[in-house]
């Protein structure tokens, strides 16, 4: 049994989606979240760049000293995690992976669709992840460049022009006819009842919440599930404007955010060991 925190980031907001699974599956635990918002997207960058960046925050992460650190980020998850996991003391987790698998599992053998960004879907890092577990399931991947601005504005599952564009994303995934939609990006969890609606005879696979559980087993298999009882608290730290975080994230998380703190670069690059307030 371990009360050392899950360490969490991602380039942005999105990875707040995969903080509030591991609040349902793991509620005992301590969060500490650290977004990236002073160098977002990072979908624009080379991987070289992406991995410099993952490096970055899992260094600065490791400070809280963590018992595992979870890159909520698919374009990280895809470009970096390979090459960050023999770096790191500590174990780390991935989206991508929890994604493909739980996409397979509900698939009984017929076609999968991702929905992602453009990065995500280049990688081609979810097709990979699903022909790992089985190389005869179709796959069809789409592009789906605008949903992220739409839904940082607060458009919903039910507002008009985010549901218009949705259903010209899915148009072209309809031909697979697919068993299941794998929503490969952080943001996209906010809109799955749009995507359901518009894909009835599909199943809908979060991969936040496919990572939540995946961490869960991970911590049990390492018996390192916290002794706390009651719900662990939640520490967020970005790079850049916290106000809006805050404002913004409270969407993705499913609940006010109360406390932000803003990281300098001096304090970024600046090594010392930091312990959340209790």
């Amino acid at each position: 049994m371990s009360d050392q925190p899950i360490a969490v980031f991602d380039s942005g907001l999105g990875g707040l989606t995969v903080v509030r699974s591991l609040q349902q599956h793991l509620p005992g635990e301590t969060l500490v979240y650290f977004g990236d918002t002073a160098r977002v997207p990072y979908g624009t960058k080379t991987s070289k760049t992406v991995l410099q960046f993952a490096v970055q925050n899992c260094d600065f992460l490791l400070r809280f000293n963590p018992k595992l650190i979870i890159v909520a980020c698919n374009t990280a998850s895809a470009l970096a995690l390979d090459d960050l996991i023999p770096r790191m003391p500590v174990p780390l987790l991935g989206v991508v992976k929890p994604g493909a698998v739980a996409a397979v599992e509900r698939s009984a053998g017929r076609g999968i669709a991702v929905l992602a960004t453009e990065a995500t879907v280049a990688s081609e890092a979810y097709p990979r992840a699903i022909h790992a577990l089985d190389p005869n399931i179709p796959v069809i991947q789409r592009q789906c460049p605008s949903l992220v601005s739409l839904i940082e504005e607060g458009r919903s599952s039910d507002d008009d022009i985010l549901r218009r564009l949705l259903a010209e994303y899915l148009e072209t995934v309809k031909r697979l006819d697919p068993a299941v939609i794998l929503l490969g990006c952080t943001h996209y969890p906010l809109v799955a009842p749009a995507v359901a609606d518009l894909m009835p005879a599909a199943t809908v696979v979060d991969s936040a919440d496919a990572t939540a559980a995946a961490a869960r087993t991970l911590l049990t298999e390492m018996n390192a599930l916290t002794t706390r009882t009651g719900h662990g608290k939640l520490h967020c730290y970005v790079s850049d404007n916290p106000q809006r975080f805050r404002e913004v994230g409270g969407r993705f998380l499913g609940q006010p955010i109360r406390e932000v703190t803003w990281v300098s670069p001096e304090q970024f690059f600046h090594e010392h060991t930091l312990h959340p307030a209790k």
